[in-house]
C-alpha cells in the first residue's frame, strides 16, 4: 500500500487545505480540550461543534462518507468505554454525553488527519519539541503501517487459498491464525529494523 493512498485527500486544494498544518494542530486540540473537559451536557456548545465540523468538512471538499466511514470503524472503542457510564447514577444521560463528545472529538482528529499530510504533522511535533523518541515512534508507526497491511492481506488471501470451508467457524479460526501470525511476522520485523538502525548509527536519546 502506497502512503499516497492515505494522503490523497490530504493534498486537496482547499482553504482548510492551506492553513498551516501547526495552527491547524493547535486549533484541533484546542477543540477536543474543549468539548471534552467542558463539565455536564452542554447540549447548545456541542450543535457548535458539530456544526463547524460539518462547514469546515464542506468547505475542505473531502467526501463526506470518507470521514464518516472511518468515524464507525473507531466508534465501536468510544461505545464500549461509554457503556461502562449505564452503571452509575443518571448512567443514559452520562452515557450520551460520552458517546457525544467521543464522536465531536474523534471527528476533528479524523478531519484534521484528512486534510493535512502526516509529515507535516511530524515536522509540527519536530518543531514543538516534542520528545524525538515519541516523534520516531509516530514515524516509524506511519511508515510500517502500510507494510503490516500488506503483509496481513496477503497472509489472508493465502490461507484462504488453501481451504475450501466457508463457515462462520472456519472464517473465526482462520482470522485468529493470521493474527497470531501476524503479530509473530511483525515482532521478528520490528527487532531486525532495531538491528540495522543500530548498525547504522541510531540511538535512543
Amino acid at each position: 500500500m502506497n502512503p499516497d493512498f492515505i494522503d490523497r485527500y490530504a493534498r486537496l486544494d482547499s482553504p482548510v487545505h492551506r492553513l498551516p498544518a501547526g495552527r491547524k494542530l493547535a486549533l484541533t486540540l484546542g477543540l477536543v480540550l474543549l468539548v471534552a473537559l467542558w463539565p455536564g451536557a452542554a447540549w447548545p456548545l456541542f450543535a457548535a461543534v458539530a456544526a463547524l465540523l460539518v462547514a469546515l468538512a464542506a468547505l475542505s471538499q473531502i467526501p463526506p462518507h470518507f470521514l464518516l466511514r472511518r468515524v464507525a470503524i473507531a466508534a465501536p472503542f468510544a461505545l464500549g468505554m461509554a457503556l461502562l457510564a449505564l452503571f452509575q447514577p443518571e448512567g443514559g444521560r452520562i452515557f450520551l454525553t460520552l458517546l457525544v463528545k467521543s464522536a465531536l472529538c474523534l471527528a476533528a482528529m479524523l478531519l484534521l488527519t484528512a486534510s493535512t499530510p502526516f509529515t507535516d504533522l511530524l515536522a509540527v511535533l519536530r518543531r514543538a519539541r516534542v520528545p524525538s523518541v515519541f516523534v520516531t515512534t509516530l514515524t516509524l508507526l506511519y511508515r510500517y503501517l502500510f507494510v503490516l497491511v500488506d503483509e496481513s492481506g496477503r497472509m489472508w488471501r493465502a490461507r484462504t487459498s488453501r481451504s475450501f470451508s466457508t463457515g462462520r467457524a472456519f472464517h473465526w479460526r482462520a482470522l485468529a491464525t493470521v493474527a497470531g501470525q501476524l503479530f509473530i511476522r511483525s515482532a521478528d520485523r520490528a527487532e531486525r529494523i532495531y538491528a540495522a538502525m543500530s548498525a547504522r548509527g541510531w540511538e535512543e536519546k
